[in-house]
């Protein structure tokens, strides 16, 4: 008998549609994770300084809050943010149920965000543009995966300016794995592109600090740069950096105007690390032959 992996090379059709519809529900499953993991993480911050602070000034005046209820990335079940009604499992297909509802509660008429159906919609085309670009492959599973999380990062990063040690570390040691595994690249130039990217701008970071007394980026920026580092080998850091400044300066000055916002209005860079890191992921070899081809290399 023909293996499941056997039969999605042999068919395009049934692979791409697995793809699809697992990762519209994957990408259902990201909308939870960009509003809850920020939440999660602050509520656990305010808990350790409540802590701190406790113990510091010897006094049992300032206790954490009750939490008796768990709040993470599976309970509580998801209800509208207006009346609280439990949100059923047939409200909760893939783009499906919104354009049923009509893009309202179904209980309230509170309208639902477009955000949610575009979430999912994003991540399954992303996907099935991997997926295409691979074919029915480790190295495929491995990037849709990686997506998936960068879908997750770009929006927690636009949100809150923040990209979550739970998700960048994880991937980092998972682009490593596949790396030894001989999914990727050697497990040496593997080791260089972390270490690369992570230095490359930790190293701008500071210096500009040093310059200005400003930071102008987050850590999160280092450990995305070190993941595609990882993934790809210290060669690509550059295609990658360049790449993520023409994206941020052009689509980061056009949200600007358009919201009337003063230049000085700090920007997630993350999104458009993410941006470049995916289209370098795909795309690089080709990018390196066009930038070659013209200057005449």
């Amino acid at each position: 008998m023909q293996s499941i992996i056997e039969v999605m090379q042999s068919q395009l059709w049934f692979y791409l549609i697995t793809v699809g519809l697992v990762s519209l529900c994957v990408g259902s499953f990201l909308n939870v994770v960009i509003y809850r993991l920020p939440l999660m993480m602050q509520r656990e911050w305010q808990s350790e300084c409540r802590l701190l602070l406790d113990d510091e000034l010897n006094t049992n005046i300032t206790k954490p809050k009750n939490t008796s209820e768990p709040f993470n990335l599976v309970k509580p079940n998801s209800t509208c943010p207006k009346c609280k009604t439990a949100i059923k499992p047939w409200q909760n297909i893939p783009i499906i149920s919104w354009l049923i509802l009509k893009g309202k509660c179904a209980s309230c008429s509170n309208p639902i965000s477009i955000r949610y159906p575009a979430v999912e919609a994003v991540t399954a085309l992303l996907s099935l543009v991997v997926a295409y670009t691979f074919g029915a492959t480790e190295q495929a599973l491995l990037y849709i995966v990686i997506t998936w999380a960068l879908v997750a990062l770009t929006f927690i990063d636009i949100d809150h300016m923040l990209l979550p040690d739970q998700l960048t570390l994880p991937l980092v040691w998972l682009a490593l794995i596949a790396a030894v595994g001989g999914v990727t690249i050697t497990p040496s130039d593997a080791v260089m592109g972390a270490a690369f990217g992570y230095l490359s701008l930790w190293s701008v970071f500071w210096l500009f600090k040093l310059l200005t007394g400003k930071e102008g980026m987050g850590y999160g920026d280092f450990k995305l740069l070190a993941l595609f580092g990882t993934l790809l080998g210290w060669q690509s850091l550059l295609t990658i950096i360049l790449l993520s400044s023409v994206v941020g300066a052009i689509i980061g000055i056009a949200l600007l105007t358009i919201q009337g916002k003063d230049k000085a209005t700090p920007i997630p860079f993350g999104p458009y690390l993410a941006i470049a890191g995916w289209i370098t992921l795909l795309w690089g070899n080709q990018l390196q032959s066009a930038y070659f081809n013209l200057i005449g290399y």
